[in-house]
This record gives C-alpha cells, sequence and structure tokens, in this order.
C-alpha cells in the first residue's frame, strides 16, 4: 500500500519516538519519505546521537535540530535561546525552510495541550508547526527559502479521553495531571505491526531509559503493559485551508511622469 510523505516536528529527542514513532515507521516500511524535526537540543550533545540512532530505528534519515534550548535544560544547547524564548518569526522562518526542502504530504506535531504532559516546549512546538505549515503555503512569505509547499494533512498526536484514563498510570508519574481530548476527536492508529521498531526507536534514547523517564518506564515494563502504553496512537486532524496555493501578490507600478 502506497504511503504519504511525513514530515515528524517534535520538541525533544525521544517525543517523535514515543508520540508517533508507529506511524513514521508504518510509513518507512511502505517506501514513503519519513523525517523528523526535532525543536531543542544541538549537535555536540549527547542526545544528538541517540536521536540518530532512534531515527534509524524508524527509517525516517538523519537528524534535523532546530538547535534551541530545552525550557529546563540549559545546557540542552549551550549559548542558544530557549524555544519559549526566541521570536516566533525565527522559529517559524526555520520550518517553513525545512518543510519547503523536504516538501511533506503529511506533518505530524504535538497537540495543542502538548501531549498528556503539557510540557511548555511541547505546547510552542504545536504552535509553531500550525503557523509554518500556513505560510510555508503561502508564495509571498519567505520567497528565498523555496517554493510554497501545501501540506495534505496536519496531525496532532494526542490522546482521548478514555484512552488517557486507563494509560495516565502508566505513561505519567503520580501526582501529575493528564492532559487528554474528548473521545470520538480522534482517529486511533493500531502500531502493533510496528511495535517492535517503535520501542527500538525509544530505546534508543538511552539516557531517558536511564534516568527514568517514560522511555525508562517503558523499558520496566512487561511485554503487555508496553503493547498497551504504546501499541496504539491517536491523532486529530488539524483543519487546513481548503484549495491550492494563492496567486503571488500583484505588483503595482506608480505611473512616471
Amino acid at each position: 500500500m502506497e504511503l504519504p510523505d511525513v514530515l515528524g516536528v517534535f520538541a525533544h529527542p525521544d517525543d517523535e519516538s514515543l508520540a508517533a514513532g508507529g506511524l513514521l515507521a508504518r510509513h518507512a516500511a511502505a517506501g514513503a519519505r519519513t523525517a523528523v524535526v526535532t525543536a531543542t537540543w544541538a549537535a555536540g550533545t549527547h542526545r544528538a546521537p541517540e536521536l540518530a540512532r532512534a531515527l534509524a530505528e524508524l527509517g525516517a534519515g538523519a537528524p534535523r535540530l532546530l538547535g534551541y534550548a530545552d525550557a529546563k535544560v540549559p545546557e540542552s544547547a549551550p549559548g542558544a535561546a530557549r524555544l519559549l524564548d526566541v521570536p516566533l518569526e525565527e522559529a517559524v522562518r526555520g520550518l517553513v525552510a525545512q518543510l519547503r526542502g523536504f516538501r511533506p504530504e503529511w506533518v505530524v506535531t504535538h497537540d495543542a495541550y502538548g501531549g498528556m504532559t503539557g510540557h511548555p516546549d511541547h505546547r510552542q512546538t504545536h504552535r509553531l508547526t500550525v503557523l509554518a505549515v500556513q505560510a510555508a503555503a503561502l508564495p509571498g512569505l519567505y520567497p528565498e527559502l523555496g517554493g510554497p509547499v501545501r501540506v495534505r494533512r496536519l496531525l496532532l498526536a494526542t490522546h482521548p479521553d478514555g484512552a488517557g484514563r486507563e494509560l495516565a498510570p502508566l505513561l505519567l508519574r503520580p501526582g501529575r495531571t493528564a492532559y487528554t481530548v474528548p473521545d470520538g476527536e480522534t482517529e486511533a492508529l493500531d502500531v502493533s505491526p510496528w511495535l517492535e521498531r517503535k520501542l527500538a526507536a525509544v530505546f534508543a534514547h538511552r539516557s531517558e531509559v536511564e534516568r527514568g523517564a517514560l522511555p525508562g518506564r517503558l523499558a520496566a515494563a512487561s511485554p503487555a503493559d508496553r503493547a498497551r502504553m504504546a501499541g496504539t496512537e491517536w491523532y486529530q486532524r488539524h483543519p487546513l485551508p481548503a484549495g491550492s496555493p494563492p496567486p503571488p501578490p500583484v505588483e503595482v507600478r506608480t505611473p512616471s511622469g
């Protein structure tokens, strides 16, 4: 079955594997082009090679790092601004360059809550991605970055309320609020055929496994709980402007004389 090319846009290394690893592996296995843009962490840090190994497991090419700092980890990008502090115009322009360079048919990112954890970097990456997808379709914006590209589908990785109630005790530390969306607003994707590949990508983020973050909790879980935690992915479809890209702006000339 032919599947569309997909670009993932996520806040941190490991988000791509946890939130959409099954979708990315599914499309790569079907011969589609897949890639991932990661908003925080920089080349030369310990998580960059982990991300490279995870993307290799998913068939998603080399890391594409925007190079901003994690909200809570300054050493994630020494000398760079935090993603939360960088001017939005700058970040949007950088992501438009990635969109026009890769030219995906689908884009997948965090939902408006920032996923179940509500992490502020996730929320900012959601905003950035929605704006960049819109801007990339407009020929009058950033023409120096290449021709416009109109994405056919913008997917938001999320959890519906029912699944959230079941999975939050496994996915979140005790006492954390779980952010979920109403049942009926999501599409479920059974990724069990690609679960082994997805988990290999998650476990490639070795430092997160060792510090007991979600990759570590997955590593310590039983096979049955791993399947419950990671065997289904849920997505919302974000509305996109209909129709073809508008024509370029008309140049207005002032009559001489």
